[in-house]
């Protein structure tokens, strides 16, 4: 079996505060990117715990990306056969 392509997703993380944010960019084949976001938010009497954070938020930004990549697919799904489709929710 071989690979017809890849993709690779970066997430990068901020801190501030009780807050951490996750970005996410998938760049595609066809050359388009998706950027999306998700956060967390401790609670003030939680322990530092910044990779909790960081999964929370990442998880977060990733079903963004796959929202949007879904809906990217179905616009493109409607686009090639000239008609209106169901939306693609998972």
């Amino acid at each position: 079996m071989s690979t017809l392509v890849g993709w690779h997703v970066e997430l990068e993380f901020t801190e501030e505060g009780h807050r951490t944010s996750a970005a996410a960019l998938l760049r595609l084949g066809d050359g388009s990117e998706i950027r999306a976001h998700g956060y967390a938010m401790r609670h003030p009497t939680d322990s530092d715990q910044l990779r909790v954070g960081e999964e929370i938020a990442g998880a977060r930004a990733l079903m963004d990306l796959a929202s949007q990549l879904l809906q990217k697919a179905h616009t493109e799904i409607d686009a090639e056969s000239g008609r209106h489709s169901y939306p693609i929710n998972h």
